[in-house]
């Protein structure tokens, strides 16, 4: 389940064209940033009226009714009101048990969020068909390989639960939902990259990217698709091995002995067994012992190393779990450390910027 942005509308401002109009800051903050939008009346109205049309049901929430008489630039109450009440349309929305109006193209597009894991709900075909969009915003693109991330991140999870798992039935479980996520990761990538060839043209507006942003992002976009296929060749191995170690279970004690027979010919008269001692390398242990308590020794001590064969087994097991552990850290704070330096070239752009416009006013 993705988790929901808190949106908010704490602030306004009136717009410097010759008709001024009302603007409304909406601040979304998503668990690694925040941003804001700023829309206008018509915007809600316009957002209003196409999720009403995409989900076949109107919300249950209304807008803020229009006002003919007063107008919101020329009076702050009224002003005041109305981002209250947006204020409390959006959250409403977005924490509503009812998911139908969250999942259409117009709310996502309205807050400029990428497509949901919801995608896959075939209850809502209209969001599944707007996920093939190219994607035409720097934040959205980001915020689409982080999904991308997370889908390859579930599915190597299953993958290993795979190779831990016991029963053929928990096996088939891991493997398709590691399928299932590789074939979404699949398609991210390629949204990705459409998104990244419009960046030469106008399709990114004021937002378009520098060469070198442009080269990093193609860089890891090639580092996910190569995640990818390793995750995709390590199921097909995890698949062929377990039919490799079925058919050798199958193998039944007269397979074997026709096996025998194939190469050795018929077997050997075994010689009458005696009860004589025959004499090697004597021990302490076994030099007071007949035959029978040799035999009887030599079980004892077979026993006693089965037994520190499976304490060493369980001291493996429980290293290899441990550092499945440490690798699932090391890929979340690596995936951390990622977009932590995407924050930091973005903040660097915006004050590159910043910079050039100082320098022209001075």
């Amino acid at each position: 389940m993705t988790l929901q942005p808190e949106i908010s509308v704490p602030t306004t401002s009136i717009s410097t064209t010759p008709k001024p109009y009302t603007i409304y800051h909406i601040t979304l903050r998503l668990p690694l940033r925040t941003f804001t939008l700023q829309k206008r009346y018509s915007d809600f109205a316009t957002l209003h009226s196409t999720i009403t049309s995409q989900a076949g049901a109107p919300p249950t929430v209304s807008l803020p009714p229009k006002s003919y008489f007063t107008s919101t630039t020329s009076s702050p109450a009224l002003a005041e009101s109305r981002r209250a009440a947006f204020q409390a349309y959006l959250q409403t929305l977005n924490t509503s048990p009812d998911d139908r109006w969250r999942n259409t193209p117009a709310w996502r597009s309205f807050l400029n969020l990428p497509s949901s894991n919801a995608t896959h709900n075939t209850r809502h075909t209209t969001t599944k068909s707007s996920s093939q969009q190219p994607i035409t915003d720097p934040v959205v693109w980001l915020d689409y390989h982080r999904d991308l991330k997370s889908q390859l991140h579930s599915a190597r999870l299953q993958l290993t639960k795979r190779d831990q798992a016991t029963s053929a039935q928990a096996q088939h479980e891991c493997s398709a939902t590691a399928k299932k996520y590789l074939i979404k990761a699949g398609s991210m990538i390629s949204q990705l990259e459409s998104g990244l060839k419009t960046v030469g043209g106008d399709s990114w507006g004021s937002a378009r990217l520098g060469d070198g942003e442009v080269r990093r992002r193609r860089d890891l976009v090639e580092a996910a698709k190569k995640e990818k296929e390793g995750l995709e060749n390590l199921g097909n191995a995890m698949v062929a091995k377990a039919g490799l170690d079925a058919s050798i279970a199958q193998a039944t004690k007269g397979d074997k002995d026709k096996l025998l027979a194939a190469n050795g010919g018929s077997e050997a008269p075994r010689k009458p067994a005696t009860s004589r001692r025959v004499l090697g390398k004597e021990t302490d242990r076994t030099r007071a012992l007949d035959n029978q308590g040799v035999l009887q020794l030599q079980q004892q001590l077979m026993r006693e190393q089965d037994e520190d064969v499976d304490v060493l087994a369980q001291a493996v097991a429980r290293q290899k779990q441990i550092g499945l552990e440490i690798q699932e850290e090391l890929i979340v704070q690596k995936d951390m450390l990622e977009l932590l330096d995407e924050d930091v070239d973005r903040v660097q752009g915006k004050i590159d910027v910043a910079k050039k416009r100082i320098a022209k006013i001075s």
